[in-house]
């Protein structure tokens, strides 16, 4: 398949497909969802971790000189504590935090800024090999499954009906295409920012497994929960790493 094909699936599967999974997960009783969601976000920080240093970083050194590559993810760091200070870019999965206090529309901005730069990420991967598009889709599907599910429960806790709930999510989804999209046409024709794009994307994703989704995970836990979650963040890291090896 040519990498648009490829382009033009992962990231409806992004999407649409986290979004469904996403729904169903909110579907369930409130006591189970409290319990999966957790565990999903373990694993998602695996992934985005592993998809950064093993996959994205790698391949953007191999076209760049390592101080560039750096000081591009550097930039990338304080750029996303710029956009998370002022609320326009923040993915907390607490629903008591101030920013969810702000209401439910602020999450669907926050929400369709992040997902098209999920498109542009996944088509710049694609654009640069198979295996490192693969790994970096599998990565942002993995943070998106229970960041979905966690905008869906602030939606719902903000007064939305689960039916507004799920068309005004599916609006703020349908961003990835068109960042996919974008880069796609707009890389195609300047190869040459792949390896730049790639720094962003996984400057994008250290920041929000280092800055969201561990801080949220600290605190007082009994051993065999701690065991689970460092279970569940090396399957995260190994499943990038056997894509890397058999892409």
């Amino acid at each position: 398949m040519t990498p648009l094909i490829y382009i033009i699936i992962f990231s409806l599967l992004s999407s649409f497909g986290s979004l469904a999974i996403a729904g169903i997960i909110v579907a369930l009783p409130e006591i189970i969802m409290r319990r999966l969601v957790p565990w999903m976000v373990n694993f998602a920080m695996g992934t985005l971790l592993g998809a950064a240093l093993l996959g994205m970083l790698p391949n953007a050194l191999e076209a760049l000189p390592s101080r560039t590559a750096m000081s591009v993810v550097l930039a990338t760091f304080v750029g996303f504590f710029i956009l998370e200070s002022i609320v326009l870019w923040r993915h907390c999965h607490d629903s008591r935090c101030p920013v969810h206090s702000t209401g439910g529309v602020l999450i669907l901005v926050g929400d369709a800024l992040h997902n098209f730069v999920d498109g542009l990420v996944i088509a710049s991967a694609f654009l640069t090999s198979t295996s490192v598009g693969i790994t970096a889709s599998l990565a942002v599907i993995a943070h998106e499954i229970p960041q979905e599910a966690g905008d869906f429960a602030i939606l719902l806790q903000s007064g939305y009906t689960r039916r507004k709930a799920l068309i005004l999510n599916t609006l703020s989804a349908s961003t990835t295409f068109i960042g996919a999209a974008a880069a796609y046409f707009g890389i195609n024709v300047l190869r040459s920012a792949s390896p730049y794009v790639l720094c962003v994307s996984a400057a994008s994703f250290l920041y929000i497994a280092l800055a969201d989704l561990i801080p949220g995970r600290r605190g007082g836990k009994k051993i065999a929960t701690l065991v689970v979650e460092l279970a569940l963040i090396g399957a995260g890291v190994a499943t990038i790493a056997i894509l890397r090896i058999h892409p």
